[in-house]
């Protein structure tokens, strides 16, 4: 047994797995696995039959934890760790399960089938991927992935929050599962660094709190990659804009205009932002640049640029706004800024005004004007002395167009608005909404019924559209009365 992977000098001759030295002596020495405590009464109001068998999962389930805690203890005594990389799926399992059979053997404890298949994938995912949490990272419904401590772990599946039967053993073991995924990217949490920033092998979006910030056991955030990019038709077919908006869209791109998406989190703003990326000509040159790479550009000539925090000694930071500055002098037709919350914003307020037409950018807002406070609000806190008329006046120049995703009550997410830059009124940066969602009722469900109508307003760039071969027909400019 685990005569490929096993350590050396520890394989026995009988090619047994070497029992701890602790146990040697004597076979009353080896370790026992606690069984759960006999069946408690039915609660009040509770048929008898649902208690019964609530306890029997209980039950069964701390059986499968306390041996999935042993043998692990020993897979960890008598694996070669730097074996493993080169171990295929299919080979590794059957010497975890050999192990398990040898142990359960041991402890004159019988699983059936299932069972035992289930506890050699959960030692599998603990040697080679990320214990508890892999099966969710495998389910391709869920988009979000949130833990609260070791025992209450959410995720989120079409919009809408979920608990989840899945826990971690303590507060040990989950941090262990942190620092294996923090440390693959070179980075660390403990006491005097107690959050990161980092992305998993498969490109999600990975966040952690430790305590003592984190109060009541570490928070773990994971916001899922998705393999499958989502196309604009996509998009059309999900409800999350019309087609007459997507061919507006398709226009505002293809034509350069500088676009910004708002929304707050989770509301969609890096779909939507990916999806209009689609609509960028194969000839450019695009640029992006992320603070954790997500945009999943499809164009053959893409430069991708992440940030990178500071290392222990405090030194090494790489901001958006050093790669921002950098990517000015690569000769980009389009800068892509995957979210602008900071001083970076006078960068990208520059390279919109000056030759970079058709970047684009998200931001975090609740509607467009509040986007417009946004980008006010940032560039104050750059600490760059400007007059408010002149900043408003650099945003009225370098952005067209702002589009506003938001995530609904019953979980759905809608462009909910559509709105051109048109200038300046004195001190006031005008604006008109071209395309609205109008919220109309709510069904028994919960769910929300809504429609997407036009304002009756022309686009204000409407000649520009026809002046680059998108002659939008007037009718999507009508309003449905």
């Amino acid at each position: 047994m685990f005569s490929r992977f096993r350590k050396d000098g520890n394989a026995p001759a009988s090619g047994r797995p070497a029992a701890p030295a602790a146990a040697a002596p004597a076979a009353a020495a080896r370790p026992q696995v606690a069984m759960p405590r006999a069946v408690p009464a039915p609660a009040a109001g509770r048929p008898a039959a649902e208690a019964v068998s609530a306890d029997k999962e209980k039950k069964r389930k701390g059986r499968l934890t306390e041996l999935k805690l042993e043998i692990h203890k020993r897979l960890l005594e008598n694996l070669n760790l730097s074996a493993l990389e080169h171990a295929t799926e299919a080979s590794l399992k059957q010497e975890i399960s050999s192990l398990a059979s040898e142990t359960l053997d041991e402890l004159s404890v019988a699983l059936n089938k299932d069972d035992r298949s289930t506890l050699v994938q959960e030692l599998y995912d603990e040697v080679m991927g990320l214990g508890p949490l892999e099966p969710l990272l495998k389910d391709e419904t869920i988009n979000d992935i949130l833990v609260n401590g070791p025992h209450r772990v959410f995720v989120e599946r079409a919009g809408k929050l979920q608990l989840t039967d899945v826990t971690f053993r303590d507060e040990r073991h989950l941090m262990r599962i942190i620092d294996k995924i923090v440390s693959a990217v070179g980075r660390r949490v403990d006491e005097s660094n107690p959050y990161c920033d980092a992305r998993l092998a498969d490109g999600s979006r990975f966040n952690c709190m430790v305590p003592p910030v984190a109060v009541d056991g570490s928070l773990v955030s994971i916001r899922k990659f998705k393999k499958e990019k989502l196309k604009i038709e996509d998009l059309v077919r999900f409800g999350a804009f019309t087609e007459e908006i997507a061919a507006y869209l398709q226009a505002a791109v293809s034509t350069r205009l500088n676009i910004i998406v708002s929304g707050g989190t989770g509301s969609g703003k890096t779909t939507t932002l990916n999806a209009l990326s689609s609509f960028i000509d194969n000839s450019e040159r695009v640029l992006t640049i992320e603070d954790t790479a997500e945009l999943q550009l499809q164009q053959m000539h893409v430069g991708r640029m992440e940030s990178r925090p500071a290392n222990v000694e405090g030194k090494g930071a790489v901001t958006q706004r050093d790669c921002l500055r950098n990517a000015l002098r690569m000769r980009p037709d389009r800068i892509i800024v995957g979210e602008t919350r900071g001083e970076e914003v006078i960068d990208m307020l520059q390279a919109m005004n000056t030759g970079h037409d058709g970047s684009m950018t998200t931001i975090h807002a609740n509607n467009p004007r509040d986007g417009i406070s946004r980008l006010e609000n940032m560039v104050a806190m750059a600490g760059i002395e400007m007059p408010l008329k002149a900043v408003r006046s650099q945003i009225a120049s370098a952005v067209n167009l702002i589009v506003q995703a938001s995530r609904l009550q019953d979980g759905s997410r809608r462009m909910v608005s559509v709105t051109e830059i048109t200038g300046m009124e004195g001190e006031v940066i005008s604006m008109q909404e071209v395309f609205r969602y109008e919220r109309l009722g709510v069904e028994p469900s919960g769910k929300i019924i809504g429609r997407f109508n036009a304002t009756g307003i022309r686009s204000a760039y409407s000649e520009r559209f026809r002046q680059w071969g998108f002659d939008l027909p007037p009718q999507i400019y009508e309003p449905i009365v």
